[in-house]
Parts: structure tokens; sequence; C-alpha cells
């Protein structure tokens, strides 16, 4: 079935005919914070985004040859309040990287899961997909040791063997039945993140997935650079509203003559990073932005936090 077909089918389903009630009521629970800062824009009270928020980076980012108490003083050095940390299975590494962030005063705010693409939520194999479940439990646990307060999931991924309708109700199941309850035992979010996976291609569908798992601890890992390709971030944000409880950070450039396409650094690329930081602020996010980009020596991130503190500021990150 080809995507207008299957968008076509998913009129007589459940999971579509509430999608103008869910938006709606994202909406509606965004209004009063909405209208109270376009007061206070027009008072004169506030004529720039909130410096609440915080900036982090990858872990990824850092010189993988440092230890981990030496990664960690040179985020913290190089001008990042926190880091997302990779999922850890050796419990050893995992108290190691716990003191270590301690000691360099760093926060681990997020984690990202790591089996989400190797063994799918949505696969038609229960072995794959208790897999990924045990990998996930992991990222939990690593999260509640670590004092983060999010994990970061692929819900699902589209391919040959998986439809988008199965794609949809097996993560759907998995995630209600098999994630949320230990992610309300630990206090520690799953946020579904919009990636490259053929699913949640708009972000009408990404509230309604959301709004479907109906859970405090269920929520939206949005990423600005992943939907530019056909979308606009900005539209996304006030679409999602509340539901975001982390951001991740990169530009993206797109070659329509010559069918070219990259994600690039921050402010490099496509994205109208004005515009962006205005739709958070609309939203009302005060989370944390993490940078998602390629990482580099000490002068580079630097450069790259100052390129963040420019775009929470409300000015061209360059």
């Amino acid at each position: 079935m080809d995507r207008r077909a299957f968008l076509q089918s998913l009129s007589t389903l459940p999971l579509w005919n509430g999608l103008n009630r869910s938006i709606a009521r994202g909406r509606s629970s965004d209004r009063p914070a909405a209208a109270e800062r376009s007061r206070r824009v027009a008072d004169g009270l506030q004529t720039v985004p909130s410096a609440a928020a915080r900036k982090a980076v990858l872990i990824s980012m850092l010189p993988k040859d440092l230890p981990y108490a030496a990664r960690f003083k040179a985020a913290r050095d190089d001008g990042f309040d926190a880091i997302e940390m990779q999922t850890i299975a050796r419990g050893d590494e995992a108290a190691e990287i716990r003191d270590a962030a301690t000691k360099a005063g760093l926060r681990i705010h997020s984690v990202m899961n790591a089996d989400h693409w190797r063994f799918p939520l949505s696969s038609s194999d229960r072995t794959a997909v208790s897999s990924s479940v045990a990998g996930m439990e992991t990222s939990l646990r690593n999260a509640a040791l670590w004092g983060a307060d999010t994990v970061l999931l692929v819900p699902a991924v589209v391919d040959a063997t998986t439809s988008y309708r199965d794609a949809w109700t097996r993560s759907q199941q998995v995630i209600r039945e098999r994630l949320l309850p230990l992610a309300k035992e630990l206090k520690v979010i799953v946020a579904v993140e919009e990636v490259w996976n053929k699913f949640l291609l708009s972000p009408l569908e990404f509230v309604r997935y959301v709004d479907e798992l109906d859970s405090p601890w269920l929520k939206a890992y949005f990423d600005v650079g992943n939907v530019v390709f056909s979308g606009y971030p900005q539209d996304w944000i006030r679409s999602l509203g509340t539901r975001i409880a982390k951001v991740h950070l990169k530009d993206f450039h797109l070659d329509r003559i010559n069918g070219r396409f990259a994600w690039t650094n921050i402010g490099e690329g496509d994205i109208d990073w004005l515009d962006v930081r205005r739709a958070f602020d609309e939203v009302g996010y005060r989370g944390y932005f993490t940078t998602e980009v390629e990482g580099g020596d000490a002068a580079y991130l630097k450069n790259l936090a100052g390129r963040v503190d420019r775009f929470l500021a409300g000015q061209q990150p360059v």
C-alpha cells in the first residue's frame, strides 16, 4: 500500500478520527500561557526569549580517547550545562559515569537508547521486540542512576516488512504495556523522537501518536533538523506544544537543483532560527537544547556553545 492509500484508509480508524480533537486539546492547554506571553510582549515586559533554557552536548561529540571525567570537564569548560549520554550496559561503567559527572558538576539530563534501530519495537519478531524492551529497561535504569529525567526512543521503523499501520499499533502496544510501567516506577520520561524511519511523517501524526498513549511519562523528543527535508520545524513546534520534553539542535541544507542534502552546523543551513526560537518561547519550552552535530576540539565546541547562546537569546546563531 502506498502512503496516499494508507492515509486515506486511516480515516476509518480510531487513531485518525480523533486527530482534530487531539490537536484542539493540545492547543487549548497551551493557550493561557501563550496569551500571557503575548500580553507581556505587548506591554514591553518580555522582548527576548526567556534565558531559562539550557544547552547540552551529546557524549559522542566529545573526544572519545579521554576518560569520562576529562570529557565531562571539557564539556563544562567549553560552555555546556549538561550532557546526553548513550546507554551503558555494564554496571561498573555506569557507576563511573555517575561519579565523573558529579565531580565535574555536569548534569546528565537524558539518555539515548541504543537498541531501537537494531531491534525495533515495531518488529513482528517477538525475540527482537524483547531485546528492544530489555535495551530500554537498561536505558531507563541508567537514567535513574544518573539523575536523568528522560530516555530518547525511536518508537518504530517502517520498512519492506513492516507497514505504517503495524508500526503504529505494535509500537504503541509495547510502549504502553512493557515500557511505561517501569518509566512510571523510576519517574523517567520516555520521549519518542521523529527521525528518518519513514514514521511520524507530519506534526499532526506526531501529536496523535503521543496523545493516544495518554501518559505523563510519554512525551516528544523533537529534533529541529530532522523535519526540514519536508517541513518547517517552527510548525512542528507549535503543533507539538507542551508535549515536547527535550530538543535536539542541528541544521539542514537542501540543494534541490542538484538533488543533494546535508546536515550542517547550527546556523549554516536552511532553518529559520529566529522563528524556531519564537516558536519554542510561544509554547513555553524551557528545557534542554542538546547539540547533535559533528564533534571537535575545544575551540570548535566553544564556538558551538556560542552559537547556541545566541540562538537562545533570540539572535542569529552566526
